[in-house]
């Protein structure tokens, strides 16, 4: 991989910050943009806007078949047929849109879901809110001290009251990666479908949705250095068949008359008012990008990058990292002991390094690691042992003025 190559698609790079280069090292909150992705936007926007799916117009026409090609793209990145691939507008939204239209259903007063102690707020609260309307129960999944899974437990967590587990593919704390395809093996001899966030996931791990064995897997594209407001919600054919819409109006109905409606067939049902279109061609665009790249190529160097930045870390004074010697990917957390990380986020960020601090939306997480927040470093194709070296530059000038 030419990474000169790479970077230079990158325009955010060429930006100073503090009088010095940006060194981004915050992708697991959002990747920054390759030109390819904003020329497809640029696109879209200047001379092909159209609603889709309404119109027998040129543009409308095209517009659509754009739209839905995007589908199959995305589809196919997942395993997947396009028919159970449903666009939303983020993980958050996926999350939400199977908590509302299959929630209820499975679940009764009696009933449990099973979530993690490490998830994303995206993937506790709406289970907590279900269990909330439902009289159901939660149950949550502890967590070593180290904030990894303890799965000498799972035998006993999943019982025959578990009508749902709930969990991540890849901590956006930790980066630790989940044994998912075990744990969804298990949960589904026993009756259990899984649902899976993998919004840390697809941007560094190649997703097999078939072969991972979950039921529901859902991403935000602004990972996958596409555009905000586009997400994926891939659910089995017999979910997508079972479930009602989450949301109604225009774009997800066959029929409407002034007492009744009927619905379109899935994955339409599921997509009601005006869908994301630019943000969807800009995800199938950022694939291609990727594709062109290649998967084992930016796998070994994001590796190299990450395991690099461990080992300095390692050898820093005052420097502890959460979860060590767990394989993850993307993106790892730690503390400067003695120091707030507000404080350390700042201080670098004086020096031109852009890293996340605090609870990550992950905070029953963070505070059983025993610390207010953490500093979190998370990583893009685009980044390089030089912007390892240039935090842990930071990070030792941080120590000097703080501790």
């Amino acid at each position: 991989m030419d990474l000169d190559a790479v970077r230079a698609d990158f325009p955010a790079l060429e930006r100073q910050v503090g009088g010095r280069g940006l060194v981004y090292l915050d992708s697991a909150a959002t990747t920054l943009k390759p030109r390819p992705v904003i020329e497809r936007l640029c696109r879209y926007y200047s001379s092909e806007t159209a609603a889709v799916h309404r119109g027998v117009h040129t543009l409308a026409d095209e517009a659509g078949a754009a739209y839905e090609a995007a589908r199959t793209r995305v589809a196919r990145f997942l395993g997947a047929p396009a028919s159970e691939l449903v666009f939303t507008h983020g993980t958050t939204a996926s999350i939400n849109l199977v908590a509302s239209a299959a929630g209820e259903t499975l679940l009764q007063e009696g009933g449990e879901i099973l979530v993690t102690a490490m998830e994303h707020h995206s993937n506790l609260v709406p289970w907590q809110r279900l269990c909330e309307r439902t009289g159901a129960r939660l149950v949550v999944w502890p967590l070593e001290l180290d904030g990894t899974l303890r799965l000498e437990l799972m035998d006993q967590l999943i019982t025959e009251r578990t009508r749902l587990l709930a969990l991540t593919h890849v901590s956006n704390v930790t980066g630790v990666v989940n044994p998912v395809a075990d744990i969804c093996a298990h949960a589904r001899s026993r009756g259990v479908p899984v649902l899976v966030d993998g919004a840390q996931a697809v941007p560094h791990l190649r997703v097999d949705v078939r072969a991972l064995g979950c039921d529901f897997y859902a991403f935000s594209g602004h990972k996958l250095y596409a555009a905000h407001g586009v997400g994926v919600l891939w659910a089995r054919p017999e979910w997508l068949e079972a479930m009602p819409p989450w949301q109604t109006g225009g774009g997800m109905v066959s029929r409407v008359d002034l007492d009744a409606a009927r619905w379109a067939k899935a994955p339409f049902k599921f997509e009601a008012g005006t869908p994301p279109v630019a943000a969807a061609l800009s995800l199938a665009t950022a694939l291609d990008w990727l594709d062109d790249l290649g998967h084992a190529e930016v796998s070994a160097h994001e590796a190299a990058v990450l395991s690099f930045l461990e080992e300095g870390l390692g050898e820093l004074e005052g420097i502890r990292i959460f979860a060590p010697g767990h394989p993850r990917v993307g993106a790892l957390s730690f503390e400067l002991v003695g120091a707030h990380p507000t404080d350390v986020g700042m201080i670098l960020d004086k020096q031109g390094i852009a890293v996340r601090t605090g609870s990550h939306c992950a905070e029953p997480l963070v505070r059983h690691l025993g610390v207010p927040g953490t500093i979190r470093a998370s990583l893009g194709l685009y980044n390089t042992v030089a912007d390892v070296q240039a935090l842990l530059h930071g990070l030792r000038r941080a120590a000097e003025m703080l501790c």
